[in-house]
Parts: structure tokens; C-alpha cells; sequence
């Protein structure tokens, strides 16, 4: 990102600076869906679409839908939910911190031209 003295980069450059981020959002999503699905799957003995199920919803927050086993299935789920507390967090600071840094970046820019004016 640029530097607070630097011009401000064009709308095309930060469109192209959106999509990466939120390429690496859906990364992140992705990988932890998979995770999800493996740990459910092998550790909780659920069949793959009741697997991505879950993990979707553990991921969003919106809580399990199906009972756990056994107490590794229960461990599992419990720390795969921690997990997901704090990877859908980074998740949106990722999406949102190109917009955050462009907006004080602007807002940086018209201080310093009310300053010298």
C-alpha cells in the first residue's frame, strides 16, 4: 500500500488491489472449508455433504447442525469453531482493508492541502 505522502493510486489500480485481497479472502475461505470437511469427515464420521454443511455453518457463525459422536468429534468441533471465530474476523479485515487505508489515505490528503492553504 502506499505510503501516506505518496499520490493517491488511480480507481483502476485499487479495483485490481480489491480483487487480490478478496482472492486471498476466498483462499482463506477455501482452505478452511477443506479443513472443515476433513475433520468432519475422518474425525466425526459424517458423510462429505453433511461435512461441507457443517463446516459452512461453523465458518459463518451460525452454529452445528449435527450431533457429535464421540469425544475427538466434539474436541474437533470445538476448536474448529475457535478457529473459524477468528479466521471469518481476518477474513473481513482483509476485504475491508484496502477501503479503510484508501479512506484515511484521502482524508490524510485533504488535511495536508487544508494545512497549506
Amino acid at each position: 500500500m502506499e505510503h501516506k505522502k505518496q499520490k493517491l493510486i488511480s480507481k483502476k489500480h485499487f479495483a485490481y488491489r480489491m480483487l487480490l485481497y478478496a482472492l486471498v479472502s476466498l483462499f482463506l475461505v477455501t482452505l478452511s472449508i477443506l479443513i472443515g470437511m476433513l475433520g468432519y469427515h475422518y474425525v466425526a464420521a459424517l458423510s462429505w455433504i453433511d461435512s461441507f454443511h457443517m463446516s459452512c455453518l461453523i465458518l459463518t457463525g451460525m452454529g452445528p447442525t449435527n450431533e457429535m459422536p464421540s469425544n475427538s468429534a466434539k474436541l474437533f468441533s470445538s476448536f474448529y469453531a475457535l478457529y473459524s471465530g477468528v479466521a471469518f474476523l481476518t477474513m473481513c479485515a482483509i476485504i475491508l482493508s484496502p477501503i479503510v487505508h484508501r479512506i484515511l489515505h484521502i482524508l490524510h490528503i485533504e488535511e495536508g492541502n487544508q494545512s497549506n492553504g
